[in-house]
């Protein structure tokens, strides 16, 4: 009989002993889901796929390392393309069921269509591109976007070519006609108003997004003559703008700023000149990113695989992963190694500074990512076939943005022409 009860006894100990040891396998997953969000199809996926492909290298690479925690990462890629409400039902879905992370989205829309359904489900998040200065009108405790906006990128880009061309007097402003357009012309016209105030801005127009023809549109602005012509288009609608006003000669008649220009020059005839940038700092051929020393190895793993450079959506997504990863590596110290749950995850995301491929990252208060803006002209340089950043100036991030709470336009209309002198040391790379 005792024999039995302890026959029993180790028995019941055994089992104890495997329940505890499952559990504790279990409390480790056996991948980490992520849901990425980009345009994958249509005019947009001109911008949108390159975020793909950089995805698709950082997955492998820190599969390659490891994990995360010991943990591969594994992806579920939605294509914005289908429009809000498809979005939507994407991330709900992906949310419901076995995501961890979400990396969403490209679209400034969306990302204001999901900040606050993150919120909601509990859905740590962050925005890989969505640079509208709107996002963070609200509070989120779960989504977070570690890029600039739209205030800090086109002050930027205003302050550029004015610094460039002091003696402008005409200023022409093509953009997509949705808000992250419209939010651009105002952040440039409030620039203007307040550093130079005689600037005139003598035509703003605002074609269809995914327009085909931009005929009119360059016939009106080859009749208004500015001196510069400042556009936010982007994706398949740049390529067509460009491909369309260089027969015409806009480039040569008017000096001009691409702000997503970066994305293609690997593909469009662009004259030397023209003002270009990347929306924050992800250029990875920038000193700071060959300084830092994996931008390169980056962009030759991107090259290998996909026969082109990487563009700055590339860049910016590739940034994003490594956020993300901080987040969870933080985490993971705090809970002892334990797996952390969407709570602890987004909670490391709150204040988080990391070194990206490009340069410093740091969360604000309010989750905005401060990073630096890069603006330069387009040159050639011996052993590389197509136009790059020549003149580069790198803008202080955090010297762009409004302090917190401040109304982001009456904040530029208190500054002054003064601000030329006031800001920090641009980092000029001329």
């Amino acid at each position: 009989m005792q024999h039995f009860r302890l026959k029993a006894l180790a028995v019941a100990a055994t089992a104890l002993t495997t329940l505890a040891t499952s559990a504790m396998a279990q409390d480790k997953p056996e991948s980490l889901d992520i849901g990425v969000f980009t345009f994958l199809s249509g005019p947009a996926a001109a911008y949108g796929m390159p975020g793909r492909q950089g995805a698709e290298i950082m997955i492998e690479q820190i599969n390659a390392d490891g994990g995360i925690g010991g943990v591969p990462v594994s992806a579920t890629f939605v294509d914005e393309a289908q429009g809000a409400e498809g979005v939507i039902s994407e991330y709900r879905r992906l949310a419901e069921g076995e995501a961890d992370f979400m990396i969403a989205a490209l679209s400034s829309g969306n990302c204001l269509a999901l900040a606050p359904i993150a919120d909601q489900l509990q859905m740590p998040t962050v925005g890989w591109n969505c640079d509208t200065h709107q996002l963070f009108k609200e509070s989120h405790d779960y989504f977070y976007r570690p890029n600039g906006n739209t205030i800090a990128e086109f002050m930027a880009y205003t302050l550029y070519f004015l610094d460039e061309n002091p003696d402008v007097k005409r200023v022409a402003i093509i953009n997509p006609d949705y808000s992250f357009g419209h939010d651009a012309a105002e952040i440039v016209k409030a620039t203007l108003k307040a550093v130079k105030p005689e600037t005139e801005v003598v035509a703003e127009l605002f074609p269809k997004l995914g327009s085909s023809s931009y005929q009119t549109e360059i016939s009106r602005l080859a009749a208004a003559r500015p001196d510069v012509i400042f556009s936010n288009l982007w994706g398949g609608d740049l390529e067509n703008f460009i491909r369309q006003a260089q027969p015409r000669g806009i480039f040569a008649q008017s000096k001009t700023v691409l702000a997503l220009g970066e994305t293609v020059l690997q593909r469009s005839n662009l004259p030397e000149g023209v003002i270009v940038g990347v929306l924050g700092d992800g250029w990875w051929r920038s000193p700071d990113a060959e300084q830092i020393g994996q931008a390169g190895e980056f962009a030759a793993t991107y090259n290998a695989k996909f026969g082109e450079d990487p563009v700055f959506p590339a860049v910016k997504m590739a940034n994003a992963f490594l956020v993300m990863k901080a987040a969870y590596e933080k985490a993971l110290e705090t809970t002892g190694g334990t797996w952390p749950t969407h709570e602890q995850v987004a909670g490391a995301l709150e204040g988080l500074s990391i070194e990206t491929l490009t340069g410093e990252m740091s969360f604000r208060e309010d989750n905005d990512g401060i990073v630096d803006q890069i603006v330069g002209t387009t040159t050639m340089v011996e052993g590389i076939d197509y136009p790059v950043l020549g003149n580069m100036v790198r803008y202080d991030g955090a010297a762009l943005l409004p302090p917190l709470g401040e109304d982001p336009l009456g904040w530029i209309g208190t500054l002054s022409p003064s601000i030329f002198d006031e800001l920090p040391d641009p980092g000029s790379y001329k």
